[in-house]
């Protein structure tokens, strides 16, 4: 299975956020990415449930979750209801994260923890086999538009090895700085889904874009 591009709704027009939306269902993209902010985890604050719920009511394709927050825990049943066909906690937010993604798993959608640049995949050797998917942050969170960090390519080589041997079939997606100009090198690394703002939105053709992304591939494949 090809590679899997999810745009991320932040770097959207929400004054046509409707437009968008449906933009991305005519596209080639296969998830919605929705970035959720609070002010205390990360110095930014997106959206809440009603602009997730407006996503959903127009969307034709999974929305892939991503928690931006502190405490989780007490919001994942709320996103489940309202939509999310994935929920990303992070790793560096929860106290008890094998409990938090049994919580995730019994709201019956697919769990996946997220690491910031400065936390080694190491960290979820314990864990990598209850998860559907691991988030690398390729920047700091928070923020659209930052420069991708090189060493996270190290981090996805590492991680792609680590689920080789408990967890085969784990997702690995990217989130930052990610562009046509860095995709192959992602997918040869061991990437399977690649989130994108500003270079799919900001693109004169974000149509076209998503195609151009969605059509390179790795020179060392490997199976989603």
């Amino acid at each position: 299975m090809r590679h899997l591009i999810a745009p991320s709704v932040l770097s959207a027009d929400f004054a046509n956020l409707q437009r968008d939306v449906e933009m991305i269902n005519s596209s080639e993209a296969d998830w919605f990415h929705v970035d959720i902010m609070d002010g205390v985890f990360v110095p930014n604050i997106s959206f809440g449930f009603p602009v997730m719920e407006a996503i959903k009511k127009y969307a034709a394709k999974p929305l892939d979750v991503h928690l931006m927050i502190a405490n989780p825990d007490n919001y994942i049943e709320r996103f489940a209801a309202s939509g999310a066909d994935s929920i990303t906690v992070h790793y560096e937010a929860c106290i008890h994260l094998h409990k938090t993604i049994q919580s995730i798993h019994k709201a019956g959608v697919k769990a996946a923890v997220a690491l910031n640049p400065h936390t080694p995949v190491a960290l979820l050797t314990d864990i990598l086999a209850d998860l559907d998917m691991v988030l690398i942050m390729s920047v700091n969170p928070g923020f659209g538009g930052q420069a991708f960090i090189p060493n996270t390519l190290l981090k996805i080589r590492k991680l792609r090895d680590m689920a080789a041997l408990v967890n085969p079939g784990l997702l690995i997606e990217v989130d930052g700085g990610v562009s046509l100009q860095n995709t192959a090198e992602l997918l040869n690394a061991g990437a399977d889904v690649l989130v994108a703002g500003n270079a799919i939105f900001a693109a004169p053709s974000p149509l076209e874009m998503i195609t151009s992304m969605k059509q390179v591939s790795a020179s060392s494949s490997h199976s989603i």
